[in-house]
């Protein structure tokens, strides 16, 4: 892997190029250069984009579903999918605020019930992929209807009077005179923490493993059945914090939040060089991926663009980003 980095950087140019390489592998140099093209083509058209309230509203506009696509990076990594995320999101971040509010309990263990709910609906799906050996995509359609459907049973009304708890990670801190969001902060902590597990830790190498050939994995005595429901479980962890990061930031329990959040998942991972077919991809790409897209609907947004307009333009970077992606797996003959 090191000479491969090393040729990529070396065709970048630039010694902060090869330190990235380095700690995070050349798949991730593609979506910072696009990241960096993007920056500099808003900083030309308004003078309102490069300041650091404007930076910190981007991190703070892509908290959400950056969290959200850590998951989503874990399960594509390992040949799934996964199209429940906003509806078990959404059912999360209602059980939170409802057991809060309406029920009287603690905020910490409203929390807790809350991430209970959406890891259980992960090791749901992990059971289902594994040992029925049903289509992620298929498991996750089913799931996702039902958590929609749990989540209007259980209220139709947004919930507010939230107790402090619940909406610290909405809370800011300042650095000179920019305010710094908490929910930011611990996002680029997760970040960090799945790095590290996936680069660093036998379970992360056997993501890849799975993601790549899951018969030579288990002829390689890894379990690939345990593997999987984990990852299913932890991407569902994931998901939680998300909805509490949510709640956090909007200050309400919103049973109709979420609608579009698995869709935008996808695209941070595909935009961040993870291949769909799985077994390739860098976790630090996705929150490169995240950034891309928070950086164009910002800086459209500042241009005077019309949101639709937004959309049609990230639509069309995920086909980009796709067949990337699918000429490159052809080349290799696999």
């Amino acid at each position: 892997m090191s000479a491969g980095a090393s040729a990529v950087t070396g065709k970048a140019g630039g010694r902060s190029s090869g330190i990235l390489s380095v700690l995070f592998g050349s798949s991730i140099i593609g979506p910072i250069a696009a990241l960096i093209l993007a920056g500099a083509f808003f900083s030309t058209q308004t003078d309102r984009f490069l300041t650091g309230t404007n930076m910190s509203l981007v991190v703070q506009q892509v908290m959400v579903v950056g969290t959200l696509a850590i998951g989503q990076t874990l399960i594509i990594l390992t040949s799934g999918i996964d199209l429940f995320i906003g509806a078990v999101m959404a059912l999360g971040s209602i059980i939170m605020t409802s057991m809060a509010v309406d029920y009287g309990l603690h905020p910490v263990l409203a929390i807790l019930i809350g991430f209970a709910v959406c890891m259980a609906f992960g090791l749901l799906n992990g059971a289902l992929v594994t040992m029925i050996r049903l289509p992620p995509f298929i498991v996750t359609l089913g799931t996702l209807n039902i958590a929609f459907a749990l989540t209007r049973i259980y209220t139709t009304q947004t919930i507010t009077g939230l107790p402090p708890m619940l909406t610290f990670f909405g809370n800011t801190f300042k650095i000179g005179n920019t305010a710094i969001i908490y929910g930011s902060v611990l996002m680029f902590l997760l970040y960090l923490a799945a790095w590290f597990m996936l680069r660093s830790t036998p379970a992360g190498r056997y993501v890849y493993a799975v993601g790549d050939n899951p018969e030579a994995a288990r002829l390689a005595g890894i379990s690939t059945t345990k593997l999987l429901i984990g990852v299913y479980t932890l991407a569902a962890f994931a998901y939680a914090i998300a909805g509490l990061l949510l709640v956090a930031r909007t200050e309400v329990g919103d049973p109709q939040a979420g609608q579009d959040s698995n869709l935008e998942s996808i695209t941070a991972v595909v935009l961040g060089g993870t291949s769909l077919f799985g077994g390739r991809g860098n976790i630090m790409g996705t929150l490169i991926g995240a950034l891309i897209v928070g950086v164009f609907r910002n800086g459209l947004q500042l241009m005077g663009v019309a949101s639709i307009y937004q959309l049609l333009i990230t639509g069309v970077l995920v086909i980009v980003a796709v067949s990337i992606d699918q000429l490159s797996h052809r080349s290799k003959g696999t």
